[in-house]
């Protein structure tokens, strides 16, 4: 399924900086950390996070190590967001959902089930 099917928005680095209110070198290193996902979009190619990944003003608890597990899990940046944002009846709903209401440690076992 297309990412853009499954997001409501997208956010530019400058943009999800101030969203979140953190200067964007800080974006800038969460990104080269693994600790952030971002999808290169347009023409020309600019670096963009869904906008579901943010909640209450602040990245969604839990997102950087559910994404070093789908890392380990050998998902690339675009497998990890498709798996994030769609729907997982083991869950259930959505991950980012559940995360966004204090359930991250649940999709964080759910992903690491991927692995095996």
């Amino acid at each position: 399924m297309d990412l853009d099917s499954l997001v409501s928005g997208w956010l530019t680095l400058p943009d999800l900086a101030e969203r979140i209110d953190l200067p964007l070198p800080k974006i800038r290193q969460l990104v080269r950390e693994g600790k952030l996902v971002v999808v290169s979009r347009g023409t020309p190619p600019v670096k963009q996070v869904p906008v579901e990944l943010v909640h209450d003003g602040e990245l969604l608890k839990g997102l950087a190590g559910t994404l070093t597990v789908l890392r380990d899990a050998r998902y690339s940046d675009e497998e990890a967001l498709r798996w994030l944002l769609t729907d997982d009846p083991a869950i259930p709903g959505r991950p980012v959902d559940s995360m966004a209401a204090g359930r991250h440690t649940a999709v964080k076992r759910r992903a690491q089930l991927l692995a095996f």
